[in-house]
């Protein structure tokens, strides 16, 4: 659970949120991320670190380079997490269909009354 926490708060910040949706589509420089924010580089850089020690990102080295790379592991995790629920809300979403059903069917009813 200590895991599933940490990379809940890491994905709290939605610069960090949009860091990692930007890396699902592939590797990228700190340059390359920072590109799209009104943010300075030891800023994403700070951002990159709660990612990183989240397990989320990792950061390789290719020359001058350490391009960061998503690490789809906690990802799934969070996905396992919530598939628990899943039941939960398919259960609700059954019974609230049901009951519009019964009003529908009492609406229709009342209209043919």
């Amino acid at each position: 659970m200590d895991r599933l926490n940490e990379t809940f708060a890491a994905l709290a910040d939605p610069t960090r949120r949009a860091i990692v949706m930007r890396l699902a589509s592939g590797e990228a420089t700190v340059n390359e991320l920072a590109a799209p924010f009104d943010i300075s580089l030891p800023a994403v850089s700070r951002h990159l670190k709660v990612l990183e020690s989240a397990g989320l990102i990792a950061r390789g080295r290719s020359g001058q380079l350490r391009p960061c790379k998503i690490e789809a592991g906690p990802l799934k995790e969070i996905a396992d997490w919530v598939e628990r629920y899943r039941g939960f809300w398919d259960q609700s979403f059954d019974r609230l269909d049901t009951f519009l059903s019964s009003l529908k069917g009492k609406d229709d009813a009342d209209a043919d009354s």
